[in-house]
């Protein structure tokens, strides 16, 4: 069986952890109690249903692609989701592998496969690393002439196999040059604009952030990540992706606050600032 040395070493020459963004908490979280790995267990999120099938499989190691623990631990207790998922892995002897935002930038990894998703050209980084400048932050490419940011919105959902879509600013406009950032990119929007981009690409966004993308020009997809069909669980807040139709829609329709998806009319998601209607277009396929 391979040491917990060699199995990490394979993972890191997929996504070296060198990419990572600095903030970000990568590479082996957790010590698994054997020095040797037999059963690896893979995972999106450690939630407390996955450790306990981690532990009833026997795994050494989990590769979970969202850290945990993420922040710094005060305490390990039962009385929080933290807490009760490290005690339970640890008291198993089950270790925690993660390469988060190292598998984003890495050759082939997340932004890569979206670029190719929704057939973007000339694939590079936004941010290209010093060493290896082949990736880095993010990517930029061009769509295909004619393509319109409502277009690339239909492309990227149908490819990810989900229904809600965000938009900011004018679904009829060209989708031009296209940024890419995984998971929440609101927070990249200079770096995007600076790097020439006519959209961007991204998990989610919240509402100060459509309003500085639009204020800069630039168009914003925002394509949540869950299939069709999942359990979709709603809460305020305007970066809420996947939230349906409240039952105040009718009322808000009527002071104007609509977003047109080419054959019908609804409302868009609304919390308590009703400007959000004004900057973001809410499709529902």
């Amino acid at each position: 069986m391979p040491s917990l040395a060699a199995v990490t070493a394979e993972l890191e020459s997929i996504a070296p952890l060198r990419l990572a963004a600095e903030w970000d908490a990568v590479g082996l979280l957790v010590s698994p109690r054997r020095p040797t790995i037999e059963r690896v267990m893979t995972c999106l999120s450690l939630t407390e249903d996955v450790a306990a099938e981690a532990v009833r499989r026997r795994a050494d190691l989990v590769v979970a692609h969202h850290p945990l623990p993420f922040r710094p631990v005060a305490r390990l207790t039962e009385d929080g989701h933290v807490g009760r998922v490290l005690l339970a892995l640890v008291g198993a002897g089950v270790g925690v592998w993660s390469p988060h935002t190292a598998w984003d930038s890495a050759a082939g990894g997340i932004n890569d496969q979206l670029a190719a998703m929704i057939g973007l050209d000339h694939v590079a980084p936004l941010e290209p690393d010093a060493e290896l400048p082949l990736v880095g932050f993010g990517r930029a490419g061009s769509a295909a002439e004619g393509t319109t940011v409502a277009a690339l919105a239909r492309r990227a959902a149908a490819a990810l196999g989900v229904r809600h879509v965000q938009l900011v600013g004018a679904a009829g406009r060209p989708a031009g040059r296209v940024g890419i950032v995984c998971g929440s990119g609101g927070d990249c929007i200079p770096q995007v604009v600076q790097s020439a981009c006519d959209t961007l690409l991204t998990g989610e966004i919240k509402l100060h952030q459509a309003i500085e993308a639009a204020a800069a020009g630039l168009a914003v997809v925002a394509v949540d990540g869950r299939p069709r069909g999942a359990a979709r669980r709603r809460r305020a807040g305007p970066g809420m992706l996947g939230q349906r139709r409240r039952a105040g829609s009718t009322r808000l329709a009527g002071m104007g606050l609509t977003g047109t998806t080419g054959h019908r009319r609804v409302a868009p998601p609304v919390s308590g600032a009703m400007i959000e209607g004004l900057w973001i277009r809410f499709l529902d396929w």
